[in-house]
């Protein structure tokens, strides 16, 4: 159940950061070319709480390069916020579960 509803709030957070990303970019049609920076300003201090790992924003871009370079390579069937939550539970999941069990 933790797992489905982190996942879930997960999910909700990639899209939410990616709407506000575009509303904020709006003049340039959501193009910024230092956007892992921007997300990552973002997500930080949100996205700990729900991976029950400190993440520093600089970790948390890096992260981003990676996996947005792994998403546009594989050609998944799967929107971006949902294939981000996989590699992101699958980076820090051990950490999430722990945290829940405790």
């Amino acid at each position: 159940m933790y797992a489905a509803s982190n996942a879930a709030r997960l999910a909700r957070l990639f899209r939410d950061v990616g709407a506000a990303h575009h509303q904020a970019f709006a003049a340039t049609n959501g193009e910024d070319s230092e956007w892992p920076a921007w997300y990552a300003a973002y997500l930080t201090p949100r996205l700990g709480d729900l991976v029950a790992a400190q993440l520093s924003p600089d970790r948390v871009a890096a992260d981003l390069v990676i996996v947005d370079r792994e998403y546009r390579d594989a050609g998944s069937p799967l929107a971006w916020p949902e294939y981000y939550v996989e590699w992101f539970l699958r980076k820090y999941g051990r950490a999430a579960g722990r945290a829940a069990a405790q």
